[in-house]
């Protein structure tokens, strides 16, 4: 699938019905080995960290960082996918801002020593599900060890305007994932088919220097609260889409 679209990095979630954390050494080895075989590289660690509650443990996630920080190493990618936290149930978010600024400046702090970066994704329920909270946490923690991995779908399914959230977020926009979302159906449709204004921002990012990677993932067929699915058919699909729009705009890409 990756080849027949000539798509040459992945963001490694899960396989064999593992996250990409919960995988023993041997079984990381092995994946490695048919990534150098294929000449693919990664885009980032996808990883669940920060997709807990604040009522759990702190120390829970320190160590799922360690590890997803041993294996951004060992596949050699810069980045690692995290989120910002539910609040606890019943509160009010606000509420749970200086707890949420804690535990990410901690994990930014100990990312940049290690050479790696954050990206930290808008999602529907978590503290940094829409653009003032996400500029919060950006404005309180002023690392260069952690930044924004931008999903227009996400938020337009909270109700986020798009616009609001690229100018607001546009300078620490590091990642970015390419799923839109057609709020009549409120459905994921290939890009260029919602309201997620996905090949403009694009161009838009490259216009202001953007080099990074944009990662299909268009959860075509299942975008539930813990996983999303597309299949190699309807994936091919999302490619093509998105690749026919960016060459519309005259965008470049690899």
């Amino acid at each position: 699938c990756l080849e027949a679209n000539a798509i040459r990095h992945v963001e490694f979630r899960s396989i064999l019905g593992m996250n990409v954390l919960a995988l023993g050494e041997a079984q990381h080895e092995a994946f490695r080995e048919q990534l150098r075989l294929r000449g693919v590289g990664l885009s980032a660690i996808g990883s669940p960290i920060g997709k807990s509650s604040l009522s759990e443990p702190f120390a829970m996630e320190q160590n799922r960082l360690s590890r997803a920080i041993e294996l951004a190493k060992f596949y050699g990618t810069a980045n690692i996918r995290i989120f910002s936290f539910y609040p606890p149930e019943g509160t009010d978010p606000s509420d749970s801002r200086d707890e949420v600024l804690r535990r990410l400046e901690a994990m930014a702090h100990a990312a940049g020593q290690h050479g790696v970066r954050l990206v930290l994704e808008n999602e529907k329920g978590l503290y940094g599900d829409n653009a003032s909270r996400l500029s919060e946490i950006l404005n309180g923690i002023e690392s260069p060890s952690l930044g924004i991995a931008f999903d227009p779908a996400n938020f337009l399914e909270v109700g986020q305007d798009i616009d609001e959230a690229w100018q607001t977020l546009l300078p620490r926009v590091v990642h970015f994932h390419v799923k839109d979302f057609d709020l009549a159906s409120r459905k994921n449709v290939v890009a260029g088919q919602g309201q997620g204004q996905i090949p403009q921002l694009i161009a838009d990012a490259v216009a202001h220097g953007y080099e990074g990677f944009c990662t299909l993932e268009p959860h075509l067929i299942v975008a539930a609260h813990s996983h999303g699915f597309t299949g190699p058919e309807r994936f091919g699909e999302a490619a093509t889409a998105l690749k026919s729009e960016l060459t519309k705009l005259g965008v470049a890409f690899l």
